[in-house]
């Protein structure tokens, strides 16, 4: 599956409405904020259909999986979103995570704890925002990484006031500084830190690498004292981004750079010069397959190493070919960069 995917869910005094632009989706919030009650919605309309008390207006179709049959029930899913409710254990499993990672499905899961197992975007992490037609009722707030959400109802489809319940994203881009590091953190041991390494080099920083996105946090909790900056992957960085963040916010000393991956700070750097890939990076929900890339960040490294094929900037993800340490290409990679101040 591909592409942008609107849902309307509703009964005649609550309604959820939001789009889904990724495999993963992740909705966070607090107990009694609403999330099972979208859950629920979805799951009645699943049994009974447009005969029953919820109207459900989507180009997929949408269904709950859950309990011990879930593999049995996944298998008889297709091009459609799934929708799974917090306490269900299975999704933190590396078995569900091998289960979806070739099914052409998107999946809204509710959870309020991060999934290692699940490579999904700090922007793909949401609350839901509930405003009333006649009156609201009181809005969460949380903070978590790209598609988490959190809702506030009352009743079991809502109260006699009408509400209208949206995702807001949780990880906004706050950052509106400069920002100047003493030091970078990159997630990757690979062409990323490569890159970044060589340019610390020529501007007399340290960079080190963390060599994988789960020791980004042991080790800024480690390195307390020194003034970092933590550059990785957003399109793959959720699942750490909870409690890496937490640590952003009561530190002044650190600082997050989340592009979707190194690849794509590359395409979007215009060295290229290629038409087809400025107008995917215009809206890449339309061009990245689901069933065949389970995060944005792998769909970006593929399409870098196809683009860059035969040319000077031939690319591979181990080993940095030095032609974009050159200063022209470097500059164009760094000027991507607007918030950081590396001189």
């Amino acid at each position: 599956m591909k592409g942008i995917h609107k849902v309307v869910v509703g009964t005649k005094y609550l309604k959820y409405e939001f789009e889904l632009r990724r495999n993963l989706t992740i909705i966070r919030g607090d107990s009694a904020t609403g999330k099972t009650t979208l859950v629920d919605m979805i799951r009645t309309h699943m049994n009974d259909g447009e005969s029953g008390p919820v109207t459900l207006n989507c180009d997929k179709g949408c269904y709950v999986v859950e309990g011990n049959l879930w593999k049995g029930q996944l298998d008889n899913i297709q091009d459609s979103i799934v929708f799974i409710d917090e306490g269900n254990e299975f999704v933190k499993t590396k078995d569900f995570a091998r289960a979806i990672q070739q099914t052409d499905n998107y999946y809204v899961i509710v959870t309020r704890e991060g999934l290692p197992a699940l490579p999904y975007s700090v922007e793909e992490v949401y609350g839901i925002r509930t405003s009333g037609k006649y009156g609201s009722l009181k809005q969460s707030y949380h903070y978590s990484v790209e598609e988490v959400y959190g809702i506030r109802t009352s009743g079991k489809y809502g109260s006699l006031k009408q509400s209208y319940h949206s995702f807001y994203r949780i990880y906004p881009d706050s950052t509106t500084e400069k920002i100047k590091p003493e030091k970078i953190l990159t997630e990757d041991s690979n062409s990323g830190y490569q890159f970044f390494d060589a340019v610390c080099t020529e501007h007399q920083m340290q960079c080190d690498t963390a060599n994988g996105k789960s020791n980004v946090f042991s080790y800024l909790k480690v390195h307390k004292d020194e003034k970092i900056l933590v550059i990785a992957d957003g399109a793959a960085f959720g699942p750490e981004m909870d409690r890496v963040l937490q640590l952003v916010q009561t530190r002044k000393n650190l600082a997050l750079y989340l592009p979707e991956s190194f690849e794509w700070l590359i395409l979007s750097s215009g060295i290229l010069k290629d038409a087809e890939t400025t107008q995917i990076l215009q809206t890449p929900s339309g061009y990245i397959d689901s069933k065949e890339y389970f995060s944005w960040e792998r769909y970006f490294t593929a399409l870098l190493i196809e683009k860059a094929a035969g040319t000077y900037l031939n690319y591979t993800k181990k080993t940095l070919n030095e032609a974009y340490l050159k200063d022209g290409v470097k500059n164009a990679i760094l000027e991507q960069m607007q918030k950081i101040e590396l001189k």
